[in-house]
């Protein structure tokens, strides 16, 4: 029986599926909202404790339980509420959810023009998703953090958003799935800060990417920890999906000093685990993970000298998110070696790519979700991407059955893009 504010936060709330029982169940069945079918590889949590199904993929709660929380690939997150005496089974149905994302930097969020224009494409059903940089590229924190690593190195004087928790309930209201990105190792401020914890080349100066960004070391527990303690904390705060962006070593030619020695299997060890601790970490917050890995990931078998590796990564996130702009390949894929020569290049680098990843793992095509081009190609013809271009992306992955795409423009300018 839903009852006063839960009942109106159900009607408002599209990320949220919030259901109140007057009796606790025995068993949960994971159903889809739409077919009524059984929800593969589905993930619930007991009062914020995992509970692994049984070998019919059902669910068995412990004793006394108040609150179970799930969530699967391709569906939205959903909470249940649980009190008095106990049915035999209890169902609980997922609403599917593909996933139509606008990216907005720290700065994007917080200003009226960038961030009115992305939810008037909302609003017009062109999207149904964002993405926020809530950790950036220089390691500055977009949020009050109460994160005392953030604090002591000056992470928290980049704040662009007053109140996380009031930026959620505002977007949520609005019926939007939110995905917090968290720029993992490039981390300027950490780094700088910190140099014990910082990448160096080989004369011992921290080293600098073609930004003149420092990177800290991925072999670092404390800093793995530290991006895990920011990721529990937007988490806390109701985010949808927490999204790891540079959770890799640095594509780097120079000769670069970490606090091990590595080697191609130290470093996937390296990514992998800390994306593994991370998705852990993360059990009681029942928030997806995903990871930003490079287009050319999907094509090459090894580690691309970044740590990442395609069929280890998979199995340590909910959703792999390649980066497949098609100006981003600069050898162009199999067939195709101009990307952006013909519609059905910029196509067929989308399309092929996810083809390659799905051969590849062996896993369901909803694991996968691509950043696609919303912004001038930079690396052959100069071609604009606009609402044609940005079409054919979004064909491509929708005909590769992925859960969705999410858009990047650095400038936070969509107009352009037919949605």
């Amino acid at each position: 029986m839903l009852i006063g504010k839960q009942q109106r936060l159900l009607v408002i709330c599209f990320a949220f599926v919030y259901v109140v029982l007057t009796v606790p169940g025995q068993s949960v069945n994971l159903v889809d909202a739409d077919t009524g079918a059984p929800v593969k590889e589905g993930i619930l949590t007991a009062d914020q404790h995992l509970v692994l199904p049984d070998a019919l993929g059902v669910f068995h709660l412990p004793a006394g339980v108040q609150v179970v929380t799930t969530r699967a690939v391709g569906y939205q997150r959903s909470f249940l509420s649980i009190t008095g005496a106990r049915p035999v089974d209890l169902t609980m149905r997922l609403r599917p959810l593909t996933v139509r994302a606008l990216y907005l930097t720290e700065y994007g969020i917080a200003s009226a023009s960038l961030r009115n224009g992305a939810l008037g494409i909302i609003q017009r059903n062109g999207a149904n998703a964002l993405v926020i940089t809530l950790k950036s590229d220089r390691g500055m924190i977009a949020y009050p953090t109460q994160v005392a690593m953030a604090v002591a190195v000056g992470a928290n004087k980049g704040e662009t958003i007053r109140s996380l928790p009031n930026l959620v309930a505002d977007l949520h209201g609005r019926g939007i799935y939110l995905i917090a990105r968290i720029v993992t190792f490039k981390d300027e401020s950490l780094a700088s800060a910190r140099p014990n914890l910082a990448i160096h080349a080989s004369n011992n100066a921290l080293y600098r990417d073609r930004e003149h960004l420092a990177w800290t070391d991925p072999f670092q527990q404390e800093v793995r920890d530290y991006n895990i303690a920011i990721a529990r904390e937007v988490a806390q705060a109701g985010f949808d999906e927490v999204q790891f962006d540079y959770a890799r070593f640095p594509d780097c030619a120079q000769s670069l000093r970490f606090s091990q020695l590595t080697s191609e299997g130290q470093r996937i060890n390296a990514i992998t685990g800390f994306l593994r601790d991370a998705r852990k970490a993360l059990v009681p917050y029942n928030v997806f993970v995903s990871v930003d890995v490079f287009g050319y990931t999907l094509w090459n078998t090894n580690d691309t000298g970044i740590g990442q590796q395609l069929e280890e990564i998979a199995g340590t996130v909910d959703y792999v998110c390649p980066m497949l702009y098609p100006s981003g390949f600069q050898y162009g894929i199999p067939g195709h070696r101009n990307p952006v020569a013909a519609d059905d290049d910029i196509y067929s680098t989308v399309r092929l790519s996810l083809d390659e990843a799905i051969r590849r793992t062996k896993i369901s095509p909803k694991h996968f979700r691509p950043w696609i081009q919303g912004f001038r190609d930079y690396g052959f013809t100069h071609r604009a991407f606009e609402a044609p271009e940005v079409a054919l992306q979004r064909r491509a992955a929708s005909d590769a059955s992925t859960s969705g795409w999410a858009l990047w423009n650095a400038r936070n300018i969509y107009s352009s893009c037919g949605l």
